[in-house]
């Protein structure tokens, strides 16, 4: 039998029996509905979750930290290195070095200390770090009150939530700030100055000056072969900002309240905890730093970029060590929605057995009267699986359809939700084009499985007997 009358027959047969058939393929639009929406749902969180991860800036950096002061930390990849004691320091030297890397875009230093901050004539003692000018682009700061820095040294700071409703006397209790809309933070607050005493590291006195007294408000630390200087500063700061969000909160160091351009930082000398530990193993002229962030060009370079810089002496950490469970999860999260998707599809499958078995005994005759002309076993079959895949193409094809109006309602109605709690919209839904594909592929295959039966008992009708049916 040619393709042709065979695809003209069965669309005939299709049409003859079309409520039932109509309602056969409705069973599978909803199962492939069905399908997609749960698939869809679990692709949209996962995307939604790597955005963030994105945005947040954390998700294309490698934090690098020296082995010295990591001892017994990944011990694995220490086995064929140097013992910490032996390893390298990092220092500015190495930062440059890491900086210079395939793939790598800035590498900059973690620049944070605690000191005091005075408004108002009251002090407040908090956490100080220093942030590059590309995290304007962080999402932390993307609905920031106020502005981010006029240039990489201006002495400006960016306050964050909290610190902001302490300064204002606003917060008795820890959470409660989370309450209070940024916007009546930031309006007392944009313009005003503090005043930041800290403690500034400079080289010990040179030769010529040694035996002299130390001057008002410098102390004299370290060695007697390397010492260096401390001395009491101030630094008058204008407030710029007000964020929400905390860059520091998915980096895994001690969260900052207070954040002020890292060039500035790194022009202010201030005193770090890693200075006290290089007097005790001799002063080095470069400053050293406890760890450094390395933004890689693209997040698929991370491991590519954590391998190369632990060739160089370093212990290394990303948020993508962090997500590997994530991802995870994600996985075992989409297998279980496409399982729980895919029952409807097979209660329709079920739809598909009974309508091609009750069309075998309505057509047993006709089934008799093609087989008496000429036609073989499997022209019948044939019949009968064009009928299942047409009925199955068709469903596949309505109910990505289907599936993706629900997965738009259901955001709709979600981010109508979200308006009225005063957050951002967000898209909790995606169908890709290979979901689409590939339901309409497994929905064809399905009905194809599900025509087995009717189309082998079709194939083996006697057919005297089935001339003789009435």
């Amino acid at each position: 039998m040619k393709t042709y009358d065979l695809t003209e027959l069965a669309l005939r047969n299709l049409r003859e029996s079309s409520l039932r058939n109509s309602l056969t393929t409705v069973g599978i639009s909803v199962g492939v509905a069905s399908l997609v929406a749960m698939l869809s749902l679990g692709i949209g969180l996962q995307k939604l979750a790597t955005r963030h991860l994105a945005k947040s800036g954390l998700f294309d950096t490698v934090v690098v930290m020296s082995r010295r002061d990591l001892r017994g930390f990944h011990r694995d990849d220490e086995r064929n290195t140097a013992s910490a004691a032996e390893s390298r320091t990092l220092d500015e030297p190495a930062r440059q070095e890491i900086e210079r890397l395939p793939d790598v875009l800035e590498a900059y230093p973690d620049i944070r200390f605690i000191t005091e901050l005075r408004y108002q004539d009251k002090p407040h003692l908090t956490m100080i770090s220093g942030i590059p000018d590309s995290s304007r682009s962080n999402d932390a700061f993307s609905g920031i009150e106020g502005s981010f820095f006029s240039s990489e040294n201006a002495p400006e700071i960016i306050l964050q939530k909290s610190f902001a409703a302490e300064l204002l006397n606003k917060a008795t209790k820890p959470g409660e700030e989370d309450e209070i809309p940024v916007a009546e933070l930031a309006k007392p607050l944009l313009g005003q100055e503090l005043t930041m005493r800290y403690a500034q590291r400079i080289p010990a006195p040179t030769l010529s000056e040694e035996g002299a007294p130390p001057k008002v408000g410098q102390t004299v630390e370290g060695t007697a072969d390397a010492a260096y200087s401390v001395l009491s500063r101030e630094q008058k700061l204008k407030i710029v900002g007000v964020s929400d969000l905390d860059p520091d909160s998915m980096r895994g160091a001690a969260r900052a309240r207070v954040f002020l351009p890292l060039k500035l930082a790194e022009d202010l000398h201030v005193m770090q905890p890693s200075d006290l530990r290089d007097s005790m193993r001799g002063f080095n002229k470069q400053p050293s730093y406890s760890t450094i962030s390395v933004r890689v060009r693209n997040p698929k370079q991370v491991e590519a970029v954590e391998q190369a810089v632990k060739k160089l002496g370093f212990n290394t950490f990303s948020i993508l060590d962090a997500t590997r469970s994530l991802r995870q999860f994600f996985a075992v999260l989409d297998l279980f929605l496409g399982i729980f998707g895919s029952l409807a599809l097979a209660v329709a499958s079920i739809g598909i057995v009974n309508t091609l078995v009750m069309a075998i005994l309505e057509r047993r005759r006709e089934i008799g009267i093609m087989k008496a002309i000429g036609a073989s076993d499997g022209d019948v079959k044939k019949l009968f699986f064009a009928e299942a895949g047409a009925m199955g193409a068709l469903g596949g094809v309505v109910g990505v359809v289907l599936g993706w109006l629900i997965g738009h309602v259901i955001n709709l109605g979600t981010n109508i939700y979200l308006r009225r709690q005063s957050l951002p919209p967000e898209s909790f839904w995606s169908v890709p084009w290979w979901l689409v594909g590939a339901a309409i592929v497994f929905a064809l295959i399905v009905s194809l499985v599900s025509g087995l039966y009717p189309a082998a008992r079709a194939a083996r009708l006697d057919p005297v007997q089935a001339l003789r049916y009435e």
